[in-house]
């Protein structure tokens, strides 16, 4: 049996993740291979809920190719890429069945990823000083570390220069080569094969029915209308996942995501301090200047207001959901996920849940009240209790019943 490990924010799932299933499934030669996404939960990478509740999400997966979702804890999914890597890698490790890997790349030579990969520089000085001061200098961090990687292991590749930073140009190139970083840490015998598939079309840009997961975002905003929305989004990503998105709007299922509302009761709810996860150098007393600065309105353009040369605004961002959800900084001492949670699966999938559960070392987490069974485990109990918090946190903005996670088991369909 090939398992096809995918990792996912489907936020929502668009026409290029399907792409991916079905190229992944093409590449590994098994028009049947089980396929298990890695998803993000309530929030995602850049720091902010996601725009559908997790189980809405799962199911649109579910009825385009996917067969089992899992769920990635609110510490690495609300990570930078290193670490949001990581933690979903090793998830698909811990679960003892995936065979495979597929992400994809934006880059024409994925053998530069490759090599590069086996570079160890997170530990060079020169290269976290070198990132700081591009960043400082006004540089985005996917240019910074670039730049840094470029510096560090000038003459020691076999690429020029200038084709490794054209590699690197762009965020979804730099959490490739995490992807294969993580790899290397979780799979060291490297008996998981990878698929690197090169984006195609508008896959992240826009047009062509590969309208990027930000495009759809943009264009729904926060509309409530069945007919303005299937105007909008008719053609632009899968039939399927529109309708679940649709269907569940119409029987009250969820609200439209305010993000100006979110970020109201952040600011108006927390004291930013340098205990909290990613708070450090300076970047509490910033945000809390910012605070007593706000306007009727600023809340609109909060994205400009808080741009600095010293803070990327996904460091921002992540930092402020961290401090609302109530992470501190020592949580991100913990490494490695400390469970398994199911999200959904479809009929082939369930066999493999069965399969998981002989194979891994983990517990296997299906329903909220699984975790009761595990109180004697400091980072489950710790992971777990963040995991729901910030569901708790985004369904509220999300119109959904409060614990309304305690009533939802895995997706079925």
């Amino acid at each position: 049996m090939r398992v096809i490990g995918i990792v996912a924010e489907f936020n929502p799932f668009h026409s290029g993740h399907r792409y991916l299933i079905d190229k992944a499934k093409e590449e590994v030669g098994d028009p049947r291979a089980i396929v298990m996404p890695v998803m993000s939960g309530a929030f995602t990478q850049r720091g902010l809920p996601a725009m559908l509740p997790k189980h809405i999400r799962t199911r649109q997966a579910l009825l385009c190719g996917a067969d089992i979702v899992l769920e990635l804890p609110f510490t690495f999914a609300c990570a930078p890429s290193e670490r949001f890597a990581h933690g979903a890698i090793a998830t698909m490790t811990a679960s003892g069945v995936v065979t495979d890997i597929a992400f994809g790349i934006d880059c024409e030579d994925p053998s530069i990823l490759e090599e590069l990969a086996g570079f160890d520089f997170d530990s060079n000085e020169e290269y976290n000083r070198i990132i700081k001061e591009e960043i400082e200098a006004g540089q985005s961090f996917p240019a910074a570390r670039a730049k840094a990687i470029i510096s560090c292991l000038s003459g020691k590749t076999s690429f020029a220069e200038d084709k490794i930073a054209e590699a690197l140009k762009s965020p979804n190139s730099i959490l490739a080569l995490d992807y294969l970083r993580a790899l290397k840490e979780c799979d060291p015998k490297g008996r998981i094969q990878v698929h690197m598939i090169k984006r195609i079309g508008a896959y992240h840009g826009g047009g062509d029915g590969f309208a990027s997961a930000s495009d759809i975002r943009k264009l729904a905003g926060a509309d409530k209308s069945m007919s303005s929305l299937m105007t909008k989004l008719g053609g632009k990503m899968p039939e399927e996942s529109l309708a679940v998105w649709l269907s569940a709007m119409s029987h009250g299922g969820f609200t439209p995501l305010d993000e100006e509302e979110y970020l109201r009761r952040v600011i108006t709810s927390c004291t930013f301090s340098d205990n909290s996860a990613y708070m450090t150098n300076g970047l509490s007393g910033y945000l809390n200047n910012i605070r007593e600065s706000l306007r009727p309105g600023d809340l609109a353009r909060f994205d400009e207001i808080v741009n600095t040369r010293h803070f990327t605004l996904g460091r921002i961002y992540r930092a402020m959901a961290s401090c609302y959800v109530g992470q501190d900084a020592s949580v991100l001492d913990i490494k490695n996920p400390a469970y398994i949670r199911v999200l959904g699966f479809g009929r082939e999938g369930r066999y493999c849940l069965k399969i998981i559960g002989k194979c891994t070392k983990l517990p296997v987490i299906h329903n909220l009240s699984d975790f009761a069974e595990y109180g004697d485990n400091a980072e489950l109990k710790t992971l777990s209790s963040l995991d729901i918090k910030s569901c708790e946190l985004a369904g509220s903005l999300l119109g959904l019943p409060f614990e309304y996670e305690w009533q939802m088991p895995p997706v079925m369909v």
